[in-house]
This record gives structure tokens, sequence and C-alpha cells, in this order.
């Protein structure tokens, strides 16, 4: 079955990731802190799911 949440938030980061580099933002612009939220939310999905 598909897991919607793990693959919006993977398109966010996708997204997010993308944008950073293009405009090349540096680390603790909102863009880049976003994506540090989105890997601790990834990491607590995952594990979530496993165990």
């Amino acid at each position: 079955m598909a897991d919607y949440y793990l693959k919006a938030l993977e398109s966010e980061r996708r997204s997010l990731w993308a944008a950073c580099r293009l405009k090349g933002l540096a680390q603790g612009t909102p863009e880049r802190l976003r994506i540090v939220e989105i890997d601790a939310l990834l990491r607590a999905h995952k594990a979530k799911k496993a165990g």
C-alpha cells in the first residue's frame, strides 16, 4: 500500500533542496531549516513504520 505521507515529505524535501541549490541559500535560512525538520520527520516515520 502506498504511503502518501512519506511520499509527500520526500517530494517537499526534493523541491526545497533544488530551490536551495538553485538560489545558493546558506545554512540557517528557513528553507534549509525545513529540510532538517523534514529529515527528522522522515527518520521518525520510518522508525515507527519499521518497529
